[in-house]
């Protein structure tokens, strides 16, 4: 099975903290002996994304030369990501997956993989995903990109080495804070923080609200464990995705899945809403209605619903 991750996701998707990676996988409840995707009958691959910061090549890693790509990196989509993850399973001897599933830019890969190599993905799951990225997806990309690119530590992207400290992290923090505020809905929001004041601050005397001390944290968390420059690549990855470019458009591209599939969206989800699930799932021949992940949180719903999920896959595997 390949389990494919979202833009700051990596390879940790199961297990304890460990260092390098102070929390628990990011879909721990889903994963081991027992679970919906069971390691007692099934090898699960879950591959770091290429341009990535945790273990695949990307701009902060070293070129032949034995200098930082970073501003030189090359530019990516999906489908350079899926080639990258074929090359892989050819390495470990892997003719076809039981299930490839993934989740927002997760998905789109998963996605690529059963437009591009149909005959080596027998099912499919997408998660909060799309055809192709939307105007409004590539809008709040673009600030994000923007608030990056505006740090003056970012340096074209060759910051790797300006020393401790240096390189563009009140940008990626600032990506990360306006990021965030798309991948949760409104209601839970208001819900959780309202206009609380954070501990003791007074918010009309320079003080924070909690919603806004909430965003200081993720920005934070972010800061300490990812590379802005990846950031940037993966994002451009994502704005690129277009399962129909170069194939006579997203209906004809669609028409090659035979891969068993099921597509869900999150019923609260405002950055990848349902309806473009509904699409998804009208137009893939293998595909049957869209299924509705309930939950108050968002887009980030497809990582914390892990037992809705966990059904989904069990209706494809068993």
């Amino acid at each position: 099975m390949l389990v494919l991750h979202a833009l700051t996701g990596d390879s940790h998707v199961a297990g304890p903290a460990e260092p390098g990676h102070p929390t628990p996988g990011w879909w721990d409840g889903l994963i081991g002996p027992g679970r919906a995707l069971d390691t007692g009958r099934w090898f699960v691959v879950a591959p770091n994304v290429l341009g990535g910061c945790q273990g695949s090549t990307g701009p902060a890693s070293c070129t032949p030369d034995g200098r930082r790509w970073g501003g030189r990196f090359p530019f990516l989509t999906q489908r350079d990501q899926v080639a990258a993850e074929a090359g892989l399973a050819d390495a470990l001897g892997i003719d076809r997956w039981a299930l490839v599933v993934g989740g927002s830019m997760g998905g789109m890969r998963a996605l690529e993989w059963a437009v591009s190599h149909p005959e080596r993905t027998r099912a499919l799951l997408l998660l909060a995903t799309v055809a192709a990225a939307s105007a409004e997806q590539i809008a709040w990309a673009n600030v994000q990109l923007h608030a990056i690119r505006g740090d003056p530590h970012w340096r074209g992207g060759d910051y790797h080495d300006a020393g401790p400290g240096l390189g563009p992290h009140a940008g990626l923090g600032l990506a990360r804070r306006l990021a965030h505020v798309t991948y949760r809905s409104e209601r839970e929001l208001q819900v959780r923080f309202g206009r609380a004041p954070q501990g003791a601050e007074d918010p009309l005397d320079g003080g924070r609200f909690q919603v806004e001390s909430y965003l200081d944290h993720h920005a934070a968390k972010l800061v300490r464990r990812f590379d802005a420059g990846s950031y940037v690549t993966l994002t451009e990855a994502m704005n690129s995705h277009d399962i129909g470019r170069g194939r006579g458009g997203t209906r004809a591209a669609l028409s090659r899945v035979t891969a068993r599939t099921l597509v869900a969206g999150v019923d609260s989800d405002r950055l990848y809403p349902p309806a473009q699930q509904a699409e998804l799932a009208a137009a893939i021949p293998t595909a049957d209605h869209v299924r509705v992940v309930e939950s108050p949180y968002g887009h980030d719903g497809f990582l914390l619903e892990v037992e809705q999920v966990a059904a989904l896959v069990r209706e494809l595997v068993g």
